[in-house]
């Protein structure tokens, strides 16, 4: 069996590319680390690594699967392990949001279940 290496470049530009769709700065991103935004510079363009620690506090800031981040796979996953990743990415993802965004989001959530699913 072959073992792959992580790809520091490719995994930098999938963390720039999920935090840019967040509108977040590196400062801001760095902030959740414990970081300089220097630092998630350097991370981006591949010349540093991250920690198990904030690779996981990634994964829940950037709402994305650890997977993705390391190797910007997305395997084929049961419907429960799929239903729980999209959770856990809709968390993720969520968790930059003031309490006033995330009750707006709330109210989206609800009309989108009312409107769409109910009908379905």
């Amino acid at each position: 069996m072959e073992l792959k290496e992580i790809n520091k470049k490719e995994m930098g530009a999938r963390i720039r590319a999920r935090r840019e769709m967040l509108h977040m700065t590196r400062d801001e991103l760095g902030r959740y680390l414990s970081v300089t935004g220097k630092f998630i510079s350097d991370i981006e363009y591949g010349d540093k690594g991250v920690s198990l620690k904030n690779l996981y506090k990634l994964k829940q800031v950037l709402g994305v699967s650890t997977d993705y981040i390391l190797e910007g796979d997305v395997t084929v996953m049961t419907s429960d392990e799929k239903r729980k990743s999209l959770n856990e990415n809709i968390l993720g993802s969520l968790s930059v949001c003031t309490v006033e965004q995330l009750g707006c989001m709330e109210q989206i959530a609800r009309l989108y279940v009312e409107g769409v699913v109910n009908k379905e």
